[in-house]
């Protein structure tokens, strides 16, 4: 690692992007699992707890079935009867049944059996009247009166809250008392059956099967009241017992006491019992502290080796930054790249790198525009859109986002141009590359046509519906020619296509304009003609309308074979379906042939008339005569094509031969060569590419660089005389250029290959 790395800015910055990249999905993916793991062991701590306490109902259920069962055999044994338990002589053998059934049951602590209205009250330790037993069994919350009540009015079983109990005066448990009527289920009891049962007893059970745990588990009756609990630091009121039997069965969560709880309820179904845990939330977090220790010593242990990966990435990204900038600086020292401030060293890396890339950036700059008026011509030759993908789109700053659009041709009526018109056209090719109408929801894109003085121009616009389409068309091609005007001295001719709504169809707009354009060349300077006013008088309805010829012309001598097709079959469908006679028709016909005929004329292709087969002229069907047509269409459109690629390939030799004879001219350019040869600078450009394999500035390049290596090697002229007389005037630029290009300086290569190698020659400025 290069100690002055860290002295960068940029560097550090990548070292803490690359951190952050990697601690912001880090820290979420940590805290996620571990609220997941806590999540997870709370869940499965709930699940258990209900499991647990389920199986606490179930054993608890069990015992009281016990104790009803036991009663329900207390009914019938014969050795309880009144009769029997009040006879002196077999009271004590009652009294031993008592106590042989309070043996069957571990959770009774005494069984006592009262009949109603009696003065005595019977338990397995004896007789009691039942005075003596108030005073030896006296509860806090249940006075005597409301025993003996209870005792003669119940009639279904009931548990008596958990009541603090003094026996004997000197002892004090807490117990719950069970009466259970008997005969059990008779609406009519006679008598009942006591149970003191000592509240430890069943929460004993609880614990039991619960486990060890910080929390309180409660048993609710029918009516939400308390029966038992076992308080484990924590008590509840009445009213958030209430709160606790209104839960549904199953677990919840829920504040007590202000503090969150986890609750689990579970509901007999035999005596409407609710069995109620409360554990504190915070218990659960005790539960996974070793899952909190490991996930924070893997935290740590993924940031350390993060950091070192950090590290790591941050120098292979910084180290060709590193190269650039070392490289970007050698160059500054030439004074061919400065920063902002003026100094080659100030400002951040990337600043200077980008710096260093305008040069290059420029040119591309400059080829971008010929790029795209190519695309944009080949769009208007064939209309085809599909190829505008949305990269082009955003780099050409094309959008075709109008529901209608249309193409114009602007141009002189007068052919030459003087060299002192460069700066006017080039001022017009700027203006029309791309145009905004806002108030009339219009843009337009400009294109070079191969004529040096012609534009197309193409339209996108919504039309307006408070006014027609045309008259909205109409201010559009004001609003243009006033534009032009305000930049050209000499008013221009437009010929302007029919609005069509998808770009598929520019290129028949584009036919349409160059035919009202070559009309409207023969009337008067500054004419504009629009091809939508050209259509045929009423009076003329037995013949194919002048438009349509005229289009058809026109898409031959452009050599759309694409437009011209659709002319053809329109018109041949428009005459099958006419109620003409068959004779009219075929005279009619020979209106698109005589102009196919004079057209192919007009473009030198004579021999087509001669190659027409007798059987064209006499064809029995119109089917036939359709397909002789549209074969004779594509012979010329073929031809024309022909004629064209020769035509740009003995432009393209003649411009070769042009540079090959002033390439050392250093105002020699893409624009001089176009107004030699009268043709735009885009069309040069791009048939010299096609042709050659190289663009303008490589070919021109070759040729300087080809004689500055000859002149190195034939003379001793210094390389400063040598690269000027070539025509290149940027020394510095032309030795970095050559060295990338041989992968030696001029110096390099003159002791290399030449005879005067050894020679001083100080002033090469190498």
């Amino acid at each position: 690692m290069k100690p002055n790395y860290f002295k960068s800015r940029l560097f550090m910055k990548y070292i803490w992007s690359y951190l952050l990249i990697l601690l912001i999905p880090l820290v979420l993916v940590t805290v996620f699992i571990y609220e997941n793991a806590v999540t997870n062991l709370r869940a499965e701590i709930e699940r258990s707890r209900l499991d647990q306490l389920t199986q606490t109902k179930v054993m608890i259920d069990g015992r009281m079935k016990e104790l009803s069962e036991i009663a329900s055999r207390i009914s019938y044994d014969k050795r309880l009867t009144p009769y029997r338990v009040h006879d002196p002589y077999y009271s004590g053998e009652a009294i031993q049944a008592l106590d042989q059934y309070k043996a069957t049951s571990s959770i009774i602590d005494e069984m006592f059996l009262y009949f109603h209205q009696d003065e005595n009250i019977y338990s397995s330790a004896g007789l009691y009247r039942f005075d003596v037993f108030a005073s030896h069994f006296s509860f806090q919350n249940w006075n005597k009166e409301a025993v003996f009540r209870d005792l003669n009015s119940v009639k279904i079983p009931t548990m008596r809250p958990a009541d603090l109990v003094n026996r004997n005066t000197h002892l004090q448990q807490t117990m719950l008392a069970y009466l259970v009527p008997i005969t059990p289920n008779s609406p009519n009891p006679h008598g009942t059956v006591m149970y003191l049962i000592r509240e430890s007893a069943l929460t004993s059970l609880i614990d039991s099967i619960l486990g060890d745990y910080q929390g309180q588990t409660l048993i609710l009756d029918q009516n939400g009241q308390i029966l038992a609990d076992n308080r484990q630091g924590e008590s509840l009121d009445g009213s958030e017992a209430s709160s606790l039997f209104e839960l549904s069965p199953g677990i919840h969560d829920k504040m007590v006491d202000g503090k969150p709880h986890s609750i689990v309820s579970v509901k007999s179904e035999n005596n409407g019992w609710t069995y109620v845990t409360l554990m504190p939330s915070a218990q659960f977090f005790s539960s996974v502290l070793h899952v909190r220790s490991f996930i924070i010593m893997l935290f740590v242990i993924v940031v350390a080796v993060g950091a070192a990966v950090a590290l790591l990435l941050a120098r292979m990204q910084y180290q060709p930054i590193s190269t650039l900038v070392e490289f970007a600086a050698s160059k500054s020292k030439d004074g061919d790249i400065r920063s902002a401030a003026g100094s080659s060293v100030s400002g951040n890396e990337l600043d200077r790198i980008r710096t260093a890339l305008q040069e290059y950036s420029s040119r591309v700059d400059l080829q971008e525009p010929y790029a795209r008026n190519h695309f944009l011509s080949l769009l208007l030759k064939y209309g085809n859109v599909r190829n505008l993908t949305p990269e082009l789109q955003d780099a050409f700053d094309v959008r075709f986002d109008r529901s209608r659009l249309f193409v114009m041709v602007i141009g002189r009526s007068e052919t030459g141009e003087r060299q002192e018109d460069k700066p006017e056209r080039q001022d017009l090719t700027e203006l029309l590359s791309r145009i905004e109408f806002p108030e009339l929801s219009a843009h337009a894109y400009g294109v070079e046509l191969p004529q040096l003085d012609r534009f197309a121009l193409i339209v996108c616009f919504d039309p307006d519906g408070s006014i027609g389409e045309f008259s909205h068309v109409r201010d559009i091609v004001d609003a243009v020619r006033s534009n032009l005007l305000e930049t050209i001295d000499v008013m221009p001719m437009i010929g302007v296509g029919t609005c069509y709504s998808s770009p598929n169809q520019l290129n028949q707009s584009f036919i349409e304009a160059c035919s009202a354009f070559e009309l409207g060349v023969s009337g008067a300077s500054g004419t504009i003609t629009y091809f939508e006013q050209l259509s045929y008088t009423p009076e003329h309805t037995f013949w194919i309308p002048n438009n349509i010829l005229m289009k058809l012309s026109q898409s031959l001598k452009q050599g759309s074979y694409d437009v011209a097709t659709q002319m053809i079959r329109s018109s041949i469908e428009s005459l099958q379906s006419s109620g003409h006679s068959a004779l009219l028709k075929r005279c009619i016909s020979f209106d698109i042939l005589n102009t196919m005929l004079k057209t192919a004329a007009e473009l030198g292709i004579h021999h087509t008339m001669h190659d027409i087969a007798p059987n064209m002229i006499y064809t029995q069907s119109f089917e036939e005569l359709e397909r002789s047509l549209l074969n004779l269409a594509s012979r010329i459109c073929n031809q024309v094509e022909l004629d064209k690629q020769k035509e740009e390939q003995s432009l393209t030799d003649q411009i070769a031969a042009y540079i090959d004879d002033h390439y050392t001219d250093h105002a020699l350019s893409l624009e001089t060569v176009a107004l030699e040869f009268a043709v735009s600078p885009s069309h040069v450009s791009r048939s010299f590419k096609e042709k050659m394999g190289l663009n303008f500035s490589q070919y021109v390049w070759q040729k300087r660089v080809e004689e500055v290596k000859r002149q190195l090697t034939s003379t001793s002229d210094s390389l400063k005389d040598i690269i000027t007389r070539v025509g290149y005037l940027d020394t510095p630029n032309f030795i970095r250029k050559f060295k990338k290009e041989t992968g030696y300086t001029p110096g390099q290569y003159r002791k290399m290959h030449s005879a005067y190698g050894g020679h001083d020659l100080t002033a090469e400025g190498e």
